[in-house]
């Protein structure tokens, strides 16, 4: 398995099929929303899109199974070797005209993330990263910040849209990074928050409550660009695990303040 000309492939499928969800925006009703539970939206572009991937992906690699959001394909019953996609990773943000939207490709082998690829559809940028082999934007090589304190660190994070137990320990994280940090954005889409963190835009990223679609491609990817990503508790189930935090040199102590406030000792 040639894991660089993979990435490649997988990337143009991204592009063609980004193409697909840009020009669905222009038509797209409202009316068509569908809920899958609490605040927690689909439409008929996720669905569709979706099955674009996984034909694509088909032809690429046959022998790969699916671990995909909307379940338009068989899942995967083990992670031996197996695609992990989001047709949409912001679906809310589509559905409002907000554009911050992406598609998120990840290869999982062996339990371990190989391949991962964004395509951050409205500013045309595809970010992709193999095992070994660097992190790219449209084909240059990124890093991940040279910041080395939380004080001067912008950090991206996520707000909860249900299993709510833990609002205050959340909320405990945010007002110590308010006053510690640059400031803090939300934009939506973790797999957007979690590139944007490869490259420098953001120095750091941490939410709860995420699915490994939203996750698996950006975590590698950041992992790539020299960044680091653990779980809440330190450790590394951070793809099924629900949970994660990401950064840079600064990494150590955006990751004190979070175990501290959500009182979880570190393993």
């Amino acid at each position: 398995m040639n894991l660089e000309n993979l990435t490649s492939e997988v990337s143009k499928l991204a592009r063609q099929t980004g193409e697909f969800v840009r020009k669905a925006a222009s038509e797209f009703s409202k009316d068509s929303i569908e809920y899958k539970g609490l605040n927690d939206l689909v439409s008929y572009v996720d669905k569709q899109t979706e099955e674009l991937l996984v034909a694509g992906l088909s032809k690429i690699l046959p022998e790969a199974g699916f671990i995909a959001e909307e379940g338009t394909a068989e899942q995967a019953e083990n992670h031996d070797l197996a695609w992990i996609i989001d047709p949409v990773d912001g679906t809310t943000n589509y559905i409002h005209g907000v554009p911050v939207f992406a598609i998120s490709i990840a290869l999982i082998k062996e339990s371990k993330i190989v391949l991962g690829v964004v395509y951050e559809i409205n500013r045309d940028e595809c970010f992709f990263a193999w095992l070994g082999g660097g992190a790219y934007l449209n084909g240059s090589p990124i890093k991940v910040s040279s910041a080395k304190t939380l004080g001067e660190s912008l950090i991206a994070t996520g707000f909860p849209y249900y299993d709510f137990e833990l609002m205050e320990n959340y909320i405990g994280i945010l007002k110590e990074l308010m006053q510690k940090s640059h400031g803090l954005r939300r934009f939506g889409a973790a797999a957007v928050d979690l590139v944007y963190t490869a490259c420098g835009r953001f120095d750091g990223f941490f939410e709860y409550n995420l699915k490994p679609w939203d996750v698996a491609a950006g975590t590698l990817i950041v992992q790539e660009a020299g960044g680091f990503v653990k779980d809440f508790k330190g450790g590394d189930d951070f793809v099924f695990g629900r949970e994660l935090i990401a950064g840079c040199a600064m990494f150590p102590e955006l990751e004190e303040v979070i175990v501290r406030n959500w009182n979880i000792t570190k393993s």
